[in-house]
């Protein structure tokens, strides 16, 4: 029998929130101050939810990094969504994967919350909004396809969304694979996907629409940039996506070149107006006569910032190879490093032995020592 359509959807849609991440790039006080946002991304979710309206709210898995989070995440997670009017489906994902000691099964989730809770891809009918909604579990950490061979059924007045964690077009994940192909023939209208952290933007297979809208708030310099959730619209045959960022700080890399300049000069020219909230890494560039003080850099530049990391890949305008024939412990070490410069396979590996001269010299003159650091 088919279902009382509504002529226009609105979805809410988001994923990867990852609650209670450990941010251990950061120190311990202020990796529990982001914990603690996080936990108002759900507040702020609820009231995205209630000021545009939605019809229902899609969570597409990794809502908690873990299977044992904080008993105030726990908490908020109940308030949170139980102040969200429409319905709530969350499809538990790899993080935080469903069984029978997991916080979905223990925690008593507000009626209006709906947990797919099995690796097989079910329904639940909203014959209010003309909507069927599929979904299914993670039950472990990893997970095969979930979605092959699956087709919803085309009837007049039903709109057909699956909320799924996954991973398009990755035939060997892990983290059930989807093939563009599956979508397509999935007799779905809009697929609300989770797992990969970036944004994909609004996709189509076939007449299915799909996305994913990567987390909404950065928790590394890997997640750089703004983060954001989904508002979809569906209304007939079209689909509209408007991407929304609620996050309370983001991660930024800045690239500062200081040749032929004062470093801290340098920095303050290339600093966008408003950092103060957010957490950054500067890498210093170019080449210069001395090393960087970075220190000094660190102590007059951190009040500008939650947190900052600045890393040094300036190199020394001298010749560091230019004492390498000396009958000395310097020319011999020189003379070493040299040779394996020479024979280096590539551009990336010649940096890296040119910077190790640089720490050996620097040691040598009983200097302070210019850290490369490697990425977190």
């Amino acid at each position: 029998m088919a279902m009382n359509k509504k002529e226009k959807l609105k979805i809410l849609h988001a994923a990867d929130l990852h609650l209670d991440s450990p941010f251990e790039g950061l120190p311990a006080g202020k990796a529990a101050v982001r914990r603690g946002e996080q936990r108002e991304l759900l507040r702020r979710l609820a009231a995205l939810a209630e000021s545009e309206q939605a019809d229902l709210v899609l969570l597409s898995g990794d809502l908690l990094d873990s299977g044992k989070p904080y008993y105030e995440t726990g908490e908020e997670l109940i308030r949170s969504l139980g102040r969200i009017a429409a319905p709530v489906f969350i499809s538990p994902g790899n993080h935080d994967y469903y069984g029978a000691q997991s916080p979905y099964a223990r925690l008593k989730l507000p009626e209006n919350v709906h947990i797919f809770k099995t690796g097989r891809i079910e329904p639940v009918e909203l014959k209010e909004l003309g909507v069927r909604v599929y979904g299914a579990a993670f039950t472990e950490n990893r997970s095969g396809p979930l979605l092959r061979g699956f087709q919803a059924p085309r009837e007049e007045g039903t709109v057909n969304l699956l909320c799924l964690h996954g991973e398009v077009g990755v035939r060997d994940s892990a983290y059930n694979p989807i093939a563009e192909e599956e979508l397509a023939q999935s007799g779905l209208d809009y697929a609300a996907l989770g797992h990969v952290h970036k944004a994909s933007g609004l996709k189509k297979a076939g007449n299915t629409w799909y996305a994913w809208p990567g987390c909404p708030e950065g928790r590394g310099f890997d997640e750089t940039g703004e983060k954001t959730v989904n508002l979809v619209e569906m209304e007939g045959e079209s689909c509209r996506l408007r991407p929304v960022s609620l996050a309370a700080r983001r991660y930024e890399i800045l690239p500062v070149d200081v040749t032929g300049t004062d470093p801290f000069l340098a920095v303050h020219a290339k600093l966008p107006d408003d950092t103060v909230r957010d957490i950054y890494r500067i890498v210093l560039t170019g080449e210069t006569e001395t090393a960087p003080d970075l220190k000094r850099l660190q102590a007059n530049l951190a009040e500008f910032f939650f947190e900052l990391q600045i890393r040094d890949e300036t190199r020394l305008q001298r010749d560091v190879w230019d004492r390498m024939g000396d009958d000395t412990l310097r020319g011999l070490f020189l003379a070493k490093l040299r040779a394996r410069y020479d024979a280096a396979k590539d551009e990336a590996e010649r940096i890296r032995i040119e910077q190790a001269a640089r720490w050996g010299l620097a040691a040598l003159d009983n200097s302070e020592e210019v850290v490369r650091h490697e990425d977190q």
